[in-house]
């Protein structure tokens, strides 16, 4: 005859069984690395990275060496509303992350119960014949699942991940808050240049519209001169007019960004150039370390692989100990007698049988769950590294037009000088002084526009590297081991 399984033997072998976890065995997505960046091989301006490295991790913004932009930078991490949003967002992953925890633990309750009840004159005769009669209670109930088959293990195993997970998602907004911002500003110090050109432009073509009427009063030009250098004058003041909107809609952008009201927000206007940083470039697999959101998307496919040991468990019975124990009686007076007291304890084995194919279905689920989120960390990498060989080719590009422009800006002065010179000595009429004014107008706002794309390609490719974020910062280990806030520094 098979002997039943004493309660302490059922409890001990639960307790071996506790080291088992239907989760698979974790391995982070393989995504295919490259020895370097390839738009930085036989670059001078680009160096590896080094402990050294001439960018400041922790306010990279401050190379562009502008005081205003620093002070912008500090009231955003006082004052974003963006970034309290993402903040409130890890507060709440940080809770649930907790809750899941308390699973680790006994849960205990207590319990209590007064009802006064009038029974029936029909009633069945019983041991109490009192018509009324009390039901009062007073217990402690307490109860803990053995974690068998590792589903409370997997379960906070999933709300760590995400929590770190979260942890990085604040670092991601961070670095992408202070990007947008500093590339805002850039854009606004450009157009603060730009804006510097047409006013002067403005101010020469009304010297210039000035010379053709005087010319015609004395008879030598024609009133043909004159319509085409009024002309000039008002394109001129158009686009002022025009770059000057553009600026208004960027200042009241980065008041946004910095948590102030645009009406009572603004930025005096400042032509000084800005210095362009030499970004140091590390090997390509640092970037998988230094990039939060690479490891924001790596902590949710592990996430995801614990959530498929919690769907596996499913299948197998869960054991659960609980007792309680308390005092119960019908009258309202002495429910502290020995005679009222009542206790219960012992495990409590259930599994299901049958769910019509729930559980399967579930399994089925968190395996999908596991195959986006690694396809997910695999379009991220993918996509960090796309944006740095992206920004690298744009720097390296723009220098070359950068130069380029240079020459064509003093070619384009040196003809305005000369058609001017000429149209004064009567050799030409004045649409070869126009055309040579439109050609240098163009040439100095593409000078305008290149170098300040150089400045915003920059900005671009500090945030793919992953900004002020560096190997040993790293939330999924830092957050896991200490439970604690991530710093906003």
């Amino acid at each position: 005859m098979q002997r039943t399984l004493p309660p302490l033997g059922a409890i001990a072998a639960g307790l071996a069984l506790s080291a088992c976890s239907m989760a698979p065995k974790y391995i982070v997505p393989p995504v295919p690395l490259a020895e370097q960046y390839k738009e930085a091989a036989g670059q001078k301006d680009w160096q590896p990275a080094q402990p050294g490295d001439t960018i400041s991790r922790g306010s990279w913004w401050q190379a562009y060496g502008d005081s205003t932009l620093d002070r912008l930078a500090d009231q955003l991490e006082r004052n974003s509303p963006d970034l309290a949003a993402a903040l409130a967002r890890y507060e709440q992953s940080n809770a649930y992350y907790q809750q899941t925890r308390s699973a680790y633990f006994p849960s205990l309750s207590l319990g209590g119960q007064y009802q006064p009840n009038r029974g029936s004159d029909m009633r069945p005769p019983s041991g109490n014949s009192n018509r009324y009669y009390d039901n009062d209670s007073l217990g402690l109930a307490a109860s803990y699942e053995l974690d068998l088959w590792g589903r409370v293990r997997n379960t906070v195993k999933a709300g760590r991940a995400d929590l770190a997970a979260a942890a990085a998602d604040l670092e991601s907004a961070h670095l992408s808050l202070r990007a947008e911002l500093v590339d805002d500003y850039l854009q606004l110090r450009g157009t603060d240049q730009t804006v510097q050109l047409l006013t002067d432009t403005v101010d020469a073509y009304q010297r210039a519209l000035e010379l053709t009427q005087t010319r015609r009063q004395g008879g030598i030009g024609s009133g043909l001169d004159v319509a085409r250098a009024q002309t000039q004058l008002k394109s001129a003041q158009a686009q002022l007019a025009t770059t000057q909107a553009q600026r208004a809609v960027l200042e009241h952008a980065i008041a946004i960004l910095v948590g102030a009201s645009p009406s009572t927000f603004s930025i005096a206007p400042d032509t000084t150039g800005l210095t362009l940083p030499n970004v140091p470039t590390d090997v390509p697999s640092t970037l998988l370390q230094r990039r939060p959101d690479i490891a924001a998307a790596e902590r949710r496919t592990a996430a995801a692989n614990a959530a498929v040991g919690v769907a596996r468990a499913a299948w197998f019975p869960s054991l659960t100990l609980g007792g309680t124990v308390g005092y119960s009686s019908y009258e309202g007076s002495d429910w502290f007698q020995a005679s009222n007291l009542f206790w219960s304890i012992g495990p409590t084995l259930a599994v299901d049988l049958f769910d019509g194919g729930k559980r399967k279905a579930q399994v089925r689920q968190a395996r999908a769950a596991l195959d986006e989120a690694g396809a997910s960390y695999r379009s991220t990498v993918l996509n960090a590294f796309a944006q740095v060989e992206d920004n690298l080719s744009k720097l390296d590009h723009y220098r070359d037009a950068a130069a380029q422009e240079d020459e064509a800006v003093k070619a384009a002065k040196q003809a305005v000088e000369y058609s001017t010179i000429r149209y004064r000595e009567g050799v030409v009429n004045y649409l070869e002084v126009t055309t040579a004014q439109t050609a240098a107008l163009e040439a100095q706002r593409a000078q305008v526009t290149i170098n300040t794309d150089r400045l915003r390609a920059s900005v671009a490719l500090i945030r793919a590297l992953g900004g002020g974020w560096k190997v040993g910062d790293d939330p999924m280990t830092s957050v896991a081991a200490t439970d604690s806030k991530p710093s906003l520094n």
